[in-house]
């Protein structure tokens, strides 16, 4: 089992920058793949961004060159730093562990953090 615990949500205006922090407890060394999740206000949750055990990333298209992931594998913790926010931004983020690549497709991994609100205002 692997336990997620994020931090660092919060308002921010538009413009502004927000980290978000993921620490992973448990089973950890079995990972991979850890990513971050977003779910708005009556939409369904979206891929924002993952990073794998050897450092390679990839975003989703809405965050290209705003966001940064980055994964701290002695510490299992894997970060966020989010730039330029933007008030379609706002959302639930959550962590997620132990998903998998099918050549461009990510599947979701079975853990999941608590989530933590982003709200990015105008």
């Amino acid at each position: 089992q692997v336990q997620l615990q994020e931090s660092g949500g919060g308002l921010v205006q538009a413009g502004g920058s927000l980290r978000l922090s993921c620490a992973a407890s448990g089973t950890t060394f079995s990972i991979n793949i850890m990513g971050w999740y977003r779910q708005a206000p009556g939409k369904q949750r979206e891929l924002v961004a993952t990073t794998s055990s050897g450092g390679s990333t990839n975003y989703a298209d809405s965050v290209k060159g705003r966001f940064t992931i980055s994964r701290d594998n002695a510490k299992n913790t894997v970060s966020l730093h989010m730039n330029s926010l933007k008030p379609e931004d706002t959302a639930v983020y959550y962590c997620n562990a132990g998903g998998y690549y099918t050549g461009p497709y990510y599947s979701h991994g079975d853990y999941w953090g608590q989530g933590t609100q982003v709200t990015v205002s105008s």
